[in-house]
């Protein structure tokens, strides 16, 4: 049958084709299936992965891709999917002008953040924005840092970017819900805390360089860090009756299987470990355990 693989991919990022290079290299027939946004398009370098350290998300992309499409049995198609549904023969999986029938599923659709609402914030996400220290961390060190958040999750962030700066503000955003304790040790260690809103971040192309606060504040900073909500990018793996994390992760085991059988999830959609070289990993993994899995059933 024409549309009938053994493997379809969703999602052909970094964790999706490193599934599908896997599963090449087992002589597997697969389908990739992408729409080419990836949730990384926003920053303009990618950092912590060896022998990449520094490429642009794109450049990463685009050599992976080649690699991957160097095997034969590996095809790669710029579709959206519109539902993916279990058969009695494995699943079918629905774009806007095909239908395409497989035994196993790799869903490696991601997760979509959720901006807040407020001015500048969308613009320097990723640029000067950030997430993660340990992939943006160094190209900021010993600058001005604005970390933003509240509580526990406020504290232990603080606590983590001192890392990399000890000139932080940490910006509550709102009424402090910190400890006595915790502030304490946060301005033992030089660590300001400020309760006034956030009304704007000021930027110049995506870097920023001050924060507007309430009661006419403004804040000069080199960097922020902060830490916003997530929804999966797809409903698929909820579709399908995969079991959902309350942190609203998809639950895996160690080798990305899900509750479903024939159903893998990889790459950001299970883990606040958000790196390529993470993503990586995952992706090999199901790979690998997809062919273990058909080779037990036909063998």
């Amino acid at each position: 049958m024409l549309n009938q693989y053994e493997v379809i991919i969703i999602g052909g990022s970094y964790s999706g084709l490193s599934s599908a290079m896997a599963l090449g290299r087992a002589l597997r027939k697969v389908l990739v299936l992408d729409t080419g946004k990836p949730c990384n398009r926003y920053t303009p370098h990618s950092h912590n992965f060896i022998t990449q350290d520094g490429e642009t998300p794109y450049d990463i992309f685009q050599k992976a891709k080649s690699q991957v499409l160097a095997y034969q049995t590996v095809d790669f198609r710029e579709n959206k999917v519109l539902k993916v549904l279990k058969t009695e023969e494995g699943f079918e999986v629905k774009t806007p002008d095909d239908s395409f029938f497989t035994k196993k599923i790799i869903l490696a659709t991601g997760i979509k953040d959720i901006f807040p609402d407020i001015k500048g914030f969308e613009d320097c996400w990723g640029k000067s924005i950030l997430h993660c220290p340990y992939c943006h961390g160094y190209e900021v060190r010993n600058q001005q840092i604005a970390v933003v958040g509240n509580g526990e999750i406020g504290y232990d962030f603080a606590k983590l970017i001192y890392q990399w700066s000890t000139n932080i503000v940490l910006l509550t955003d709102g009424k402090s819900t910190l400890s006595e304790e915790q502030t304490n040790k946060l301005i033992s260690k030089g660590i300001r805390v400020i309760e006034n809103t956030i009304e704007e971040y000021c930027h110049v192309d995506g870097q920023v360089t001050y924060i507007k606060l309430s009661e006419d504040m403004e804040l000069s900073v080199d960097a922020v860090f902060a830490r916003i909500p997530f929804q999966q990018s797809t409903s698929f793996a909820e579709d399908l009756g995969c079991t959902m994390l309350p942190s609203g992760y998809v639950q895996v085991d160690e080798m990305q299987r899900t509750s479903v059988r024939g159903v893998y999830v990889v790459g950001d959609s299970t883990s606040m470990m958000r790196s390529v070289s993470v993503a990586v990993a995952t992706g090999t993994k199901a790979g690998a355990m997809i062919n273990k899995e058909l080779i037990e059933e036909e063998f």
